[in-house]
């Protein structure tokens, strides 16, 4: 833990910042909430900007930011916070383009700052485990189903429907985070579904087919029209039994049988990590996931289905 806390301010205090963040950096002694850039919001006794530059000029002594905005513009705001000698934590997707991040790893490095790459969903408590668990073992197939209501979780949220909000793969990168942290050997696209409402410019659904070198096939069903429960599971059938990675990784069970079973603490392992790479003068980025949302984009064959509303 660094000797003294970690002056970090939020860019950007929308549903994830206030459900998420704030809590995970007040939880954590390592840091120091110091201030809110946004342009619609504030946070009673922090300091207020009303964007980065703002902040980046007028408090110097703020040593770190976290990127909660959209992604679409985020690239121009970590480059700022870089050259000004700020480390950086960017939300996923790390960039609204693969292509944008690797100026920014280099800027990290020439400035002597950390650049961290967040994927929430590698924090929940199966993922190492079951990445333990599967390392030593033959896989036959994988099969993810993640299905959520886009209405309950992103309630009025036009920007995920612009190109470069992702559409259902906003959610359907957390899935792929967890699955390229867990499997053993690499995977690539063969084909891919996406579904595009007839007024939106992003998907609400997709069906992917991944194979890996030795043609274990690894399945995703991906849709943001669940209603009632919801669905994140991966399951993983091995010669050692089927694995099941419930509830975003929250959960894990071998043959139906229960191994774990845990809270949410994804942003606190996100803050402790974040912690330890400043103090290693570090930076993390792994762009996995978001590669293989592209080759879905570039590969994926498109319909359009009804037009989606948010109102129900």
């Amino acid at each position: 833990m660094p000797a003294h806390p970690i002056s970090v301010a939020i860019v950007g205090l929308g549903k994830i910042a206030r459900d998420q963040h704030i809590p995970a950096i007040e939880g954590n002694p390592a840091f120091e909430l110091a201030g809110v850039a946004s342009r619609n919001a504030s946070l009673p006794s922090l300091r207020h900007f009303t964007d980065i530059g703002e902040m980046l000029r007028n408090a110097p002594d703020i040593a770190a930011v976290s990127l909660c905005t959209p992604p679409q513009g985020r690239q121009a705001q970590a480059r700022a916070a870089l050259a000004a000698g700020r480390h950086v934590l960017l939300e996923k997707p790390p960039g609204a383009t693969v292509a944008e991040i690797g100026p920014l790893i280099d800027l990290a490095r020439q400035n002597g700052v950390t650049l961290f790459a967040t994927w929430h969903s590698r924090f929940a408590a199966a993922v190492e485990p079951a990445r333990a668990f599967l390392a030593d073992a033959r896989i036959r197939s994988v099969q993810v189903t993640w299905k959520e209501d886009v209405r309950h979780w992103h309630p009025g949220q036009q920007w995920i429907w612009e190109p470069g909000g992702l559409g259902v793969f906003d959610p359907g990168i957390n899935a792929l985070s967890i699955v390229t942290r867990i499997l053993p050997q690499p995977f690539f696209l063969t084909q891919a579904s996406l579904s595009f409402p007839a007024n939106r410019a992003a998907p609400i659904a997709a069906e992917l087919d991944f194979a890996d070198g030795a043609g274990v096939p690894v399945r995703f069903d991906l849709d943001w029209r669940q209603t009632g429960p919801q669905s994140w599971d991966i399951d993983v059938d091995t010669d050692k039994g089927r694995l099941l990675l419930g509830e975003g990784g929250k959960t894990l069970s071998l043959d139906g049988q229960p191994l774990l079973a845990d809270e949410d603490a994804e942003y606190a392992g996100i803050y402790a990590r974040f912690a330890e790479l400043i103090e290693a003068g570090e930076s993390e980025v792994d762009l996995s996931p978001l590669v293989h949302v592209a080759d879905a984009f570039m590969l994926g064959r498109r319909i359009e289905v009804e037009p989606f509303e948010d109102a129900a």
